[in-house]
């Protein structure tokens, strides 16, 4: 063989170019996961979420009560979609996240304003993910030194102190002094249950398969559905050894606080584990090789870490990657996590969180086992 030769240099990467038009799945995720990715930090990931959900409790009714509410809602940061009549009502809101402040605004607050006594507003936030309340509590503190600059006219004009008419007192609930940590650590457990739980199944029948030892449970008698059982038992097991690592670096390292019951996390850590199990295993009945099912495995982690709310704030995310992210077991599992540790959240308040992992789990394993008895065939 003489020196280089560019026809057979070009009939290798020609050989190349059509191996990979055969394994169109190994293609796809090449230009699948980029896109993927383009898509969710172009449009999807924002630091700088708005329209947040807000209850507004206001006791007086005046024109400057009305200029601050219309002056939160027109800086796009609030979004006054709850009226919350007591302060019970308030707090039950902020527990089952359905709302991320609450706007107090106190009968005596007109009466305050005109005599130059700087009335009090108490604006509680649901401070579980501080990266969620921070840029709009920064706006609201710019907003109160000038929003009742135009009311506040001829004898009135002297109220318009230097730090604003109106003082803003904010309660942070749950995370009052916005330690990260209270955020990001039990948000791990459902990230890295994710990670593995789907990665590890994803490789277990496709392993077999490459193996050669496939043939062995096709000439044994058990059935389709227990042997996905089978194999999901084992790594349930090392599920829990998971959770159970976190809570004690969670409570021992990082101080987090346990304010809830952790039987109950631990009931519900179940389905999640189930559910990310599942998917692993239809990945497994889909892929052709390991690379396939750690390539599915990867197009699925993917979303479910920037969609659910761990590294970005939820609320300011689009309409269509919020829907995105609620079909995503990771999203739900989050909030109870954050739930019960956080706020102390019993039963009644995550169950709304509880049947969307259920619906994933019953749909998932429908198609694993109705893909793995093709997989038999």
């Amino acid at each position: 063989m003489n020196g280089f030769a560019f026809h057979r240099l070009w009939a290798v990467v020609l050989k190349e170019f059509i191996q990979m038009r055969r394994d169109r799945a190994t293609f796809g995720m090449m230009i699948g996961i980029p896109l993927l990715q383009l898509t969710l930090f172009g449009f999807a990931i924002n630091s700088d979420p708005k329209h947040l959900s807000t209850a507004i409790r206001a006791a007086d009714q005046g024109p400057f009560a009305r200029t601050l509410v219309a002056a939160m809602r027109s800086s796009g940061y609030f979004n006054l979609d709850h009226e919350a009549t007591t302060e019970a009502e308030a707090d039950r809101l902020l527990r089952l996240g359905e709302v991320q402040f609450v706007i107090n605004i106190p009968e005596d607050f007109s009466r305050r304003l005109l005599r130059g006594e700087r009335p009090t507003v108490l604006l509680e936030a649901d401070a579980t993910d501080p990266a969620a309340t921070g840029p709009a509590l920064s706006a609201l503190r710019a907003l109160s030194d000038r929003v009742l600059d135009r009311d506040l006219t001829g004898p009135l004009a002297p109220l318009r102190a230097k730090a604003g008419p109106v003082d803003f007192a904010i309660h942070a609930h749950y995370n009052p002094e916005n330690i990260t940590q209270y955020n990001v650590v039990p948000g791990l457990m459902g990230v890295v249950l994710t990670m593995t739980m789907v990665v590890i199944t994803a490789l277990a029948i496709t392993r077999e398969r490459e193996r050669g030892t496939m043939e062995n449970l096709l000439a044994t008698p058990v059935r389709p559905f227990e042997v996905m059982v089978g194999k999901i038992l084992p790594y349930i097991i090392v599920g829990y050894v998971q959770v159970t690592l976190i809570l004690l670096a969670a409570h021992y390292f990082f101080n987090v606080p346990m304010l809830g019951s952790l039987p109950l996390l631990y009931a519900v850590a179940l389905l999640f584990i189930a559910a990310n199990l599942a998917m692993g295993i239809t990945f497994s009945t889909l892929a052709k090789n390991q690379l396939q099912a750690t390539q599915m495995a990867t197009f699925f982690f993917l979303p479910s870490i920037l969609l659910s709310g761990f590294m970005f704030p939820f609320r300011g995310m689009p309409a269509w990657a919020q829907w995105l992210g609620s079909c995503l077991p990771n999203t739900h599992f989050l909030r109870i996590v954050r739930g019960i540790l956080l706020k102390g959240n019993g039963l009644a308040e995550i169950a709304p969180e509880i049947w969307p992992i259920l619906l994933f789990l019953a749909i998932v394993m429908t198609v694993a086992v109705k893909r793995y008895r093709q997989t038999l065939d």
